[in-house]
């Protein structure tokens, strides 16, 4: 008999990752993606968003920005105070609530736009997020999300991370969600219509050991790997992390340019 998959505890531990750290510090870098997810959505002013797992607010603040009545929700408060900090000085009017992407405590077709900029792909059940995802969003409306790909950067990136800290048995890829098979499968083209692009972050550092000390300071995955890890596993991690970021770099020594591919994804609800 196979034993239980305990996705609660999961959720737990994933809290406390992200929790963990500052994701704003390196969230805020990532706002161009939000303001290009709002566009390739074509959001519209009084229309009704909401943003699910939304960490500091980037898809937040791009979708407030255009007008729209927005809704940021993740299960991690404390991310969320960071999106309120923001949308306080811009002056935007937002609803802020937690909220669990497996489990949105909001009616069928309550939302013109459901977007996700880099989160609800870390939904520990990914099958039910993606349900949620659907289940909240009206007919003829958009749910908007931008996933790292397996094959991108930050895909490469969680795999090191996973060889120096194996991640629990039970849990999938997040880059999962950036496979266009996969958002095939969850989201069937009778009842939805799917636009994939390709696009590209560039993440813009120093150098490699610039990234990794702002990594393991302020992000949550990095920073609870090394906290996980003795001295000497950890520098064999750094040491890791150190080689993709070179091999990965565009620009050469005078700086640190690495390009990160991820899906655009806008998904119209027939």
């Amino acid at each position: 008999m196979s034993t239980p998959i305990d996705l609660t505890g999961l959720k737990e531990r994933q809290k406390v990752a992200w929790a963990s750290g500052d994701y704003a510090v390196i969230g805020t870098t990532l706002q161009i993606v939000g303001e290009n997810l709002a566009e390739a959505c074509d959001l519209r002013c009084d229309e009704e968003v909401l943003d699910v797992a939304a960490g500091n607010g980037n898809a937040t603040l791009a979708a407030a920005r255009r007008g729209c009545q927005v809704t940021s929700t993740d299960y991690v408060a404390a991310l969320l105070e960071r999106g309120q900090d923001r949308a306080r000085a811009e002056h935007l009017d937002v609803i802020f609530q937690v909220a669990d992407a497996e489990a949105l405590p909001f009616a069928d077709e309550s939302y013109d736009a459901v977007l996700s900029t880099f989160g609800v792909m870390f939904a520990p059940d990914q099958a039910t997020a993606a349900a949620e995802l659907a289940r909240v969003c009206r007919r003829g409306g958009r749910i908007g999300l931008a996933n790292w790909t397996p094959e991108g950067f930050v895909g490469q990136m969680f795999k090191v991370l996973g060889r120096h800290v194996p991640p629990p048995a039970v849990a999938q890829p997040p880059s999962n969600w950036g496979t266009e098979a996969w958002l095939h499968s969850h989201f069937d083209e009778r009842q939805f219509l799917l636009q994939v692009t390709r696009r590209t972050f560039n993440f813009r550092y120093r150098s490699a050991a610039h990234f990794i000390d702002i990594f393991r300071h302020w992000y949550g995955p990095v920073h609870k790997a090394f906290a996980a890890l003795p001295p000497e596993s950890g520098q064999a991690l750094e040491s890791d992390l150190a080689d993709l970021l070179n091999r990965s770099n565009r620009v050469g020594e005078r700086s640190l340019v690495v390009p990160s591919e991820y899906l655009e994804v806008v998904i119209t609800k027939r």
